[in-house]
């Protein structure tokens, strides 16, 4: 007999009364404990119908006066579900669950103390994780309390005004020219050596190249549109394909296979456009008429061999055995070695180009500011753009534009 679904609720059949019986578990009552609701029906698929239609209804809020962090906390992440991104939120909800109910859960918002914002702290650090978790889920915390006080409950100042602990050093570093030659090399070899040139050599975030189609690549002009990115969405209720997916307000969804949709980023800053180098134009002109490339009906630029998604822990492997064959490798300062990550290539490319733009060209290039309003602006930042991805790769160890035509512009 197949095992039920964790959270999608229990039912059975009562032979006294004749009757089948669907029980789950809704959210929790103001003293902290879990509310269950119960629905009947002749039929089992009568009941498993009322329970999906119970469980899709919003819960009622608990009394403003009475609220505890568990009480509030879901009712906070029902609320955000709406407004945040769903890796955002997922991470979130993961802070709340593991960290914040079960420490303070039971503790009223009306009687928070600073000493109970330090107790997720402390469990979190005593549990032998990094400080980068406990500072994340003390920012959730502070931010969940704060909109607590703007939905009208009441939060002591004392809570709200407790310090995080500082997040720790990140292990994660730019990979160093000497170890970025090897890894090109290698790379270069391989049928999709344009996937790898793109990460290392325009920093493309691992989504933006798995979902980058062939319609938003210009091989005539070099030009690259990486404004969506290939994300696979939660559905509404866990495990529920009938529920739907779950997209946020004012979220671009486009649906793809499965889980699988393009999205595209709902600030300006992960909206931009990018510049092929030539030997990257080489590259994804060799992909494009390779035999081995497979057919996408999504027109994906590097799909699976199905032609969908490829699924972003096969995209890393790929990714690490280029690195192994390279024989390179990343050395923690207690002496271990362990691999480089694709987001260190991004690092890389960070770093490398900052030698050769200026701030606000850089910022364009990685998506972390707007894309340029004016025209003229738009065209002169374009041309200072491709010259740092030219240099750039250059300086990684691609070889150069070759010119073309009296002028000696280069190719794009």
């Amino acid at each position: 007999m197949a095992r039920r679904p964790h959270g999608t609720g229990s039912v059975y059949y009562e032979a006294d009364r004749d009757r089948w019986v669907g029980t789950y578990e809704a959210g929790w009552t103001t003293r902290g404990t879990r509310r269950r609701r119960k629905v009947t029906g002749k039929t089992e698929r009568e009941v498993r119908r009322k329970l999906l239609e119970v469980r899709r209804q919003p819960e009622t809020e608990a009394p403003l006066s009475r609220a505890t962090v568990r009480t509030w906390s879901e009712e906070w992440l029902r609320l955000t579900q709406a407004t945040m991104s769903p890796h955002s939120w997922s991470t979130t909800a993961s802070s709340v669950r593991r960290w914040i109910i079960p420490t303070i859960g039971h503790r009223r918002l009306d009687q928070l103390r600073a000493a109970d914002v330090r107790a997720v702290q402390r469990a979190i650090l005593s549990a032998g994780l990094r400080e980068s978790t406990a500072q994340r889920a003390s920012a959730v915390l502070l931010g969940m309390l704060r909109t607590a006080v703007r939905e009208g409950y009441t939060v002591p100042e004392s809570a709200l005004r407790t310090e995080g602990v500082r997040g720790g050093e990140t292990d994660r570093d730019a990979i160093p020219p000497e170890d970025l030659r090897p890894i090109l090399d290698v790379a270069r070899t391989r049928p999709d050596a344009s996937r790898w040139l793109v990460a290392v050599t325009l920093g493309l975030r691992p989504a933006e190249a798995l979902g980058l189609t062939w319609a938003r690549v210009d091989l005539d002009t070099g030009a690259i549109d990486t404004s969506w990115q290939a994300k696979a969405l939660p559905y509404r209720i866990p495990r529920d394909r009938s529920s739907g997916f779950r997209v946020p307000d004012g979220y671009e969804a486009r649906p793809l296979h499965g889980a699988w949709h393009l999205v595209r980023p709902k600030t300006r800053a992960g909206r931009r456009i990018t510049y092929a180098s030539a030997a990257v134009l080489v590259a994804l002109q060799a992909w494009r008429d390779s035999p081995e490339r497979p057919s996408s009906p999504h027109d994906l630029v590097w799909p699976d061999k199905s032609g969908r998604v490829r699924d972003p822990g096969d995209d890393r492997a790929a990714w690490y055995a280029i690195t192994d064959e390279a024989r390179v490798a990343s050395v923690d300062d207690d002496g271990r070695g362990r691999r480089y990550t694709l987001y260190e290539a991004r690092h890389a490319f960070a770093t490398t180009a900052r030698l050769y733009a200026n701030d606000g060209t850089l910022t364009d290039l990685m998506g972390h500011a707007s894309i340029l309003s004016t025209r003229s602006y738009l065209h002169r930042d374009e041309v200072a753009a491709r010259a740092a991805i030219e240099a750039t790769a250059v300086a990684m160890g691609l070889p150069p534009a070759a010119p073309s035509g009296a002028d000696g512009a280069s190719r794009f």
